[in-house]
């Protein structure tokens, strides 16, 4: 597997793919990986020719009051992971190769950026969508590998990637679960022994809302009322947000169909953690305590 640097290592290697008429496979991420960004490796490897995988810890991203610099880092076991999923090519630069000093052009995009994690998180889609733009630009994929957990960000990268008529095909990749439940996360690390007991709740929610409109709910209210009654359940948990929105302009709606997005974001104890179901996927399964 190839490590990659900078910039130009990343193209000449892909312009010799490209000459052997190879099709490629990227997988973004900011590293720590686990099982849920090997879903996408693997996605990408039955896929396409050639993957690669970008670790990079966007700064751009990140608000002044988050956790840019406690984010975990673990570069080792990430190449470790990577190499064993088929990854041909890592792209691991440094922020300094990725932004100028005087770096000033970004990627907004309205209307989809302004609900869920975007009204508390005001920069951090301008953030995702110039990373990502760079990385189309830098990396000239066939296709990009999104997990669903970061629904609102699929969403986004499917509608920038319409608007600005990139050719590259978005796909999204399911949940990955722990047994009891929970997303996979690079930010579980944080939670203490107590706080990883107590985030089950997230997935509980998930499936009371499941189990609901199985029962035959449609109106978003009767819905998240549930669900935020069940969060209530748990004293750690500090609910941000309980959404439902249209599937594809992540606007709210006050009946939802097949294809609309049900997503959370939940503080356990201090760690901000998302969950979601799209209405008409299966329900999801977890062990009992």
């Amino acid at each position: 597997m190839k490590i990659a640097k900078t910039i130009e290592e990343v193209r000449e290697q892909i312009a010799e793919w490209k000459a052997e008429g190879l099709t490629i496979g990227l997988c973004p991420t900011m590293g720590f990986l686990h099982e849920g960004h090997a879903s996408l490796m693997d996605a990408s490897v039955k896929r396409c020719d050639k993957t690669v995988a970008s670790v990079f810890v966007n700064p751009i991203q990140f608000g002044p009051t988050e956790d840019l610099a406690d984010y975990p880092r673990d570069f080792k076991h990430d190449c470790d992971l990577l190499e064993k999923h088929g990854v041909d090519m890592v792209f691991h630069p440094d922020p300094s190769e990725m932004y100028f000093d005087d770096f000033c052009t970004y990627v907004d995009i309205d209307v989809l950026s302004k609900t869920l994690c975007g009204k508390t998180r005001p920069i951090h889609f301008r953030g995702v969508c110039t990373v990502i733009t760079k990385l189309l630009h830098i990396v000239e994929p066939d296709c990009i590998f999104f997990g669903q957990k970061d629904a609102q960000q699929l969403a986004i990268i499917r509608r920038m990637v319409r608007d600005l008529n990139f050719r590259v095909e978005v796909i999204g990749c399911p949940i990955v679960r722990e047994a009891d439940g929970l997303a996979k996360s690079s930010r579980n690390t944080y939670l203490s022994p107590e706080a990883r007991k107590a985030a089950v709740i997230l997935s509980r929610a998930v499936r009371l809302g499941q189990d609901l409109v199985e029962k035959g709910e449609y109106r978003s209210s009767q819905l998240t009322d549930a669900m935020k009654k069940k969060l209530a359940e748990e004293p750690m948990a500090d609910p941000e947000y309980v959404e439902v929105v249209n599937g594809e302009n992540m606007q709210p709606v006050e009946t939802f169909k097949k294809g609309d997005l049900v997503a959370m974001a939940v503080r356990i104890d201090g760690t901000r953690l998302i969950d979601n179901f799209t209405v008409g996927d299966p329900k999801i399964t977890y062990t009992e305590d």
